[in-house]
């Protein structure tokens, strides 16, 4: 079991036909989670792609999210969570922080990608948009989209099943202004552990 320290991130390499479980440990914390090919990094899970592939905008068990290529990287094989989960918004960074009135350096997650990455001697050659997980991001009126609490639960987690060789990587998203990661806006661990 790995921990993803809360306002932090990881990363780990992942081969074809093994399994990671993304532990939520206490509920309320959205981690976003991305995926590389391992033998090309330009090669990536895109949140776009995969909407057209699955043809709806949260994935569900037995989904398989594709790379920019349209190629399947990752299925989601199990999900004890709500199954509320966000393809829509982009990763935090500096630039969102100081929008929201942040002054001077804010943890994010579009530097927890790259800190992670680097764990492993890697730089991403961009930030896709992220499957984030957990995260409750309704469209309202079929135009708008609205920031509310997670609705999972401590413990809960899903699975997501490699289909290629990959590169994966994690943030326990820093939000603390939002009640992206709960009404306390108090942003928390969580967990992965990899099987097979």
């Amino acid at each position: 079991m790995v921990e993803i320290p809360a306002r932090k991130g990881k990363a780990a390499r992942l081969r074809q036909g093994q399994t990671i479980k993304i532990i939520n440990t206490e509920g309320q914390q959205v981690v976003d989670a991305w995926a590389f090919n391992a033998a090309d990094l330009r090669e990536f899970m895109s949140m776009e792609h995969s909407r057209v592939a699955i043809g709806h905008i949260i994935p569900a068990v037995g989904d398989a999210l594709v790379t920019n290529k349209r190629r399947p990287v990752l299925t989601l094989v199990e999900d004890t969570s709500s199954g509320i989960h966000d393809t829509l918004f982009a990763a935090c960074d500096r630039w969102r922080y100081e929008l929201l009135g942040c002054e001077g350096y804010h943890d994010n997650c579009t530097d927890n990608l790259a800190a992670g990455l680097a764990e492993l001697g890697l730089t991403p050659p961009q930030t896709p948009a992220p499957l984030n997980l957990f995260m409750n991001i309704p469209v309202v009126d079929g135009n708008r989209v609205e920031v509310r609490p997670p609705v999972s639960t401590p413990g809960s987690h899903v699975a997501l099943r490699a289909e290629m060789d990959c590169v994966v990587a994690f943030s326990a998203c820093p939000q603390d202004i939002l009640p992206v990661n709960g009404l306390a806006m108090q942003p928390n661990h969580a967990h992965f552990e990899i099987v097979g």
